[in-house]
């Protein structure tokens, strides 16, 4: 169903921005051939419909939504209302099909979540079991979005649940699987990317990739800061209605678009040209500042959207750049600068999520390149280090901790607020009667795995409960008192 959803929301994607962005040709051409006034207009009207949408009906809809299934596994037992899964999938297409700077794979996520915990609520499964169900949605989700079934059961475990109990991964794998297989069946076996053969020239690269992780980490860093900044900008300094904002933020950004049109929209075609060789030098360069920008207005202005394919998009032009300049000062020892877009893609995904498993499998099976895995593997790792002394926060994390939840170690850290009364309570009780002498009660205690003892009267109904504390001052004296006391004494 997960499969289902990716596939439903791609093809609302691609109606929606051919109706917003007429032509013949690319998303990416009809945006550049509108006039310029017509890319502001579109992402306002489109900011003036999602805004009431999420405001009145869904306010968990709003920016990435991964954050809220995170939020939703650590303190509310997987709970995700059922409406989250329509909602998100309605904001998110229009936002990105009318030019919103986002990505589509953060709500893929949540609306596989959603739908896996509506499975959950309607079958009234334990809440831990609730939780591997929104994995295996989150998994189903990543799986169908990239064709990555790897990819996207290690995304749940390692990002959503943090947790690689084989309990839990075991399904999830499954759901992933089932996931790809139905979007096989209806798109084909698909690549999101046009990758050409890459490989490792010489193994004196493997310093330059070292080089590209610092950069990627300091580019993510930025990135990741620059949304909450203007997220706060939008929340604190912007007085208007809260179902306003996303319509100021697309306009913003439908100004930006005037003079960079590459950042509108999921930005898949621009990696490709950067994969590919096709944009280079200072463009690339200006197209790294010039998306986080604007991916960080329409994020924090309140639309629907995610930051995963943004943080594609920034590696890979982070990558293009820095490939130019390493081949001209090395240019018989290093690959095509696409080598290094490819493999800055995954370096920033880590940088942002802090999840580089997730990031070097993901390249991994995008490229089907075993050549390409040695400096992806270094990049990633440096990449999440580096980014991880910076801020210890990655891009989902601080936001649950901007909503006062902490996390450690893959769980909140006030763990109380996870546990619900119906997973622990038990209707078995070791129940006395209110005539039971004290002699008989003691030995109910020592025996007891419980320090209280419920006290019944003839109707079965409570009237006072015994304590271990209560009565410790009395328990040597307990073959004096046993003829002398009952329950009913001491309750």
């Amino acid at each position: 169903v997960a499969g289902l959803g990716t596939i439903l929301i791609r093809l609302m994607i691609k109606e929606i921005s051919d109706l917003s962005f007429w032509g013949d040709g690319s998303i990416l051409d009809n945006i550049k051939n509108v006039p310029w006034y017509w890319r502001i207009i579109v992402p306002t009207i489109g900011g003036l419909i999602v805004g009431p949408v999420i405001y009145f009906f869904s306010k968990e809809s709003k920016r990435s939504g991964v954050p809220d299934v995170m939020q939703s596994v650590l303190i509310r037992g997987g709970y995700i209302r059922p409406r989250v899964a329509i909602v998100k999938a309605i904001t998110t297409a229009i936002t990105i099909g009318t030019g919103g700077s986002v990505g589509r794979e953060g709500p893929i996520v949540q609306i596989g979540a959603s739908i896996g915990s509506t499975v959950g609520q309607f079958f009234n499964v334990s809440a831990q079991r609730t939780k591997t169900f929104v994995g295996c949605g989150a998994a189903a989700g990543i799986a169908a979005a990239f064709n990555a079934p790897v990819a996207g059961a290690l995304f749940a475990v390692e990002i959503i649940l943090q947790d690689f109990a084989f309990a839990q991964f075991s399904p999830i794998v499954i759901s992933s699987v089932m996931a790809t297989v139905v979007s096989h069946s209806f798109e084909g076996n698909f690549t999101e990317f046009l990758i050409p053969e890459y490989q490792l020239v010489s193994y004196h690269e493997m310093w330059l990739y070292l080089a590209l992780a610092f950069f990627v980490a300091i580019i993510g860093f930025i990135f990741v800061k620059s949304i909450y900044f203007t997220e706060d900008i939008f929340e604190l300094k912007i007085k208007v209605p809260v179902y306003l904002k996303p319509a100021i933020g697309g306009a913003l950004v439908g100004c930006v678009a005037v003079f960079f049109p590459d950042i509108m929209g999921v930005g898949y075609e621009s990696i490709n040209n950067a994969l590919l060789g096709r944009t280079i030098g200072i463009l690339a360069l200006l197209l790294v500042l010039v998306k986080i920008v604007s991916t960080s207005i329409t994020v924090g202005s309140g639309a629907s959207g995610g930051v995963f394919a943004p943080s594609l998009f920034l590696g890979a032009m982070t990558g293009v750049y820095f490939g130019g300049i390493v081949q001209k000062i090395f240019p018989g020892m290093t690959g095509d600068p696409g080598a290094y877009a490819l493999v800055a893609m995954g370096g920033l995904v880590s940088a942002v999520t802090h999840a580089p498993i997730t990031a070097i499998i993901m390249i991994f099976e995008l490229t089907n390149n075993y050549t390409i895995i040695l400096p992806l593997m270094v990049t990633c790792i440096f990449s999440t280090a580096i980014s991880t002394k910076l801020s210890r926060e990655s891009v989902y994390t601080l936001s649950l901790l901007r909503r006062n939840i902490h996390i450690s170690h893959g769980s909140e850290i006030d763990v109380m607020k996870s546990i619900f009364v119906k997973d622990v309570f038990t209707r078995s009780t070791n129940a006395i009667p209110e005539d039971l002498n004290f002699g008989e009660i003691v030995n109910r205690l020592l025996i007891s795995k419980d320090p209280y003892l419920p006290v019944l009267n003839d109707r079965r109904e409570l009237t006072g409960i015994i304590s271990l504390t209560n009565i410790r001052e009395l328990l040597f004296e307990k073959d004096v008192l046993s003829d002398v006391m009952i329950a009913s004494d001491v309750a």
